[in-house]
């Protein structure tokens, strides 16, 4: 690809991942007014947070643990070595694409067993994760093997990924504005190990 073709490519492409961005915003809006307040309200009242997603999946629940370990939850990334056993009065965020990941169910099948809380974020409200949670959250966006370009022309799960960032930050902000704190006063948590 010739510089002049990448030059004018990376604006459409741009232009591309936001315009299905805004819409898969809007369906979440309009399609989840329910769940996400509700997740919302889980959050705000467990013990403890835990939060299991695979791949690019699983990078966007960890920026989302970031944030809620700055509003002051107790936040563990399932999988880390000093992530504790999750008991009653914990909640699980879990998220796949398909809802079938085979890590993912089995650690929500541990969560459920354990009594704990299950927030699920999936693209099918009929799989194994949906149906292992209290709230299922169900971004409609195309799952990794859907190659038809009908819900996203992005590679591979993108949409997902991208709107399971946007959505955490979403419930984050809303979050951290009903608290009322400043964002000095939340500073304070910041690793300052870097």
């Amino acid at each position: 690809m010739a510089s002049n073709d990448i030059t004018s490519a990376v604006p459409a492409a741009i232009d591309l991942v936001l315009a299905e961005n805004i819409a898969i915003s809007e369906a979440i809006i309009r399609d989840s007014a329910e769940t996400v307040p509700a997740a919302i309200a889980m959050l705000t009242t467990a013990k403890r947070v835990f939060v299991l997603g695979s791949g690019r999946s699983g990078l966007a629940l960890r920026m989302l643990a970031m944030r809620l370990m700055h509003l002051g939850l107790h936040v563990h990334i399932v999988g880390d070595v000093t992530t504790p056993a999750i008991r009653a009065g914990d909640l699980l965020v879990a998220a796949s694409g398909s809802g079938t990941t085979a890590g993912v169910i089995r650690s929500a099948t541990t969560a459920a067993n354990a009594n704990a809380q299950i927030i699920a974020v999936t693209t099918a409200a009929s799989s194994p994760l949906a149906s292992l949670a209290d709230v299922a959250i169900v971004i409609p966006a195309a799952q990794k093997q859907d190659h038809g370009a009908t819900r996203s022309r992005q590679y591979s799960g993108s949409l997902f990924e991208q709107a399971l960032l946007l959505l955490g930050d979403a419930m984050f902000h809303t979050m951290w504005k009903n608290s009322g704190a400043s964002a000095e006063e939340l500073w304070p948590r910041h690793a300052n190990l870097e």
